[in-house]
């Protein structure tokens, strides 16, 4: 069964940093793809940054050239490096994992992340 564990969030103040990581087990990994979502209070969960079962990566518009995906294939772990960090990026960040070949999907639990002074 797959798992998908974040942590990493908390409370930081803007222009700030922190890293998300998503522990994985129970997957091969490697060429799953897996991506990264927040949802803010009242809106829809929507996309922040994910990389392909191929290995291209990708990010929403409001966080390019601020926030850096990566994984470290030995861990089976997948990060969120959050740099310059704004109000508006308060949400709770959850990873995500759709497996190769099944296309199953898996989320995690969450993590929150709070930008305020």
């Amino acid at each position: 069964q797959v798992q998908l564990v974040e942590s990493g969030g908390g409370l930081v103040q803007p222009g700030g940093s922190l890293r998300l990581s998503c522990a994985a087990s129970g997957s091969t990994f490697s060429r799953d793809a897996m991506a990264w979502y927040r949802q803010a209070p009242g809106d829809q969960r929507s996309l922040v940054a994910g990389i392909t079962n191929g290995g291209n990566i990708y990010y929403a518009s409001s966080v390019k050239d601020r926030f850096t995906i990566s994984r470290d294939l030995a861990k089976k772990t997948l990060y969120l490096q959050m740099n310059s960090l704004k109000p508006e990026d308060t949400a709770v960040y959850y990873c995500k994992m759709v497996t190769w070949m099944t296309n199953n999907v898996y989320w995690g639990q969450g993590t929150q992340v709070t930008v305020s002074s």
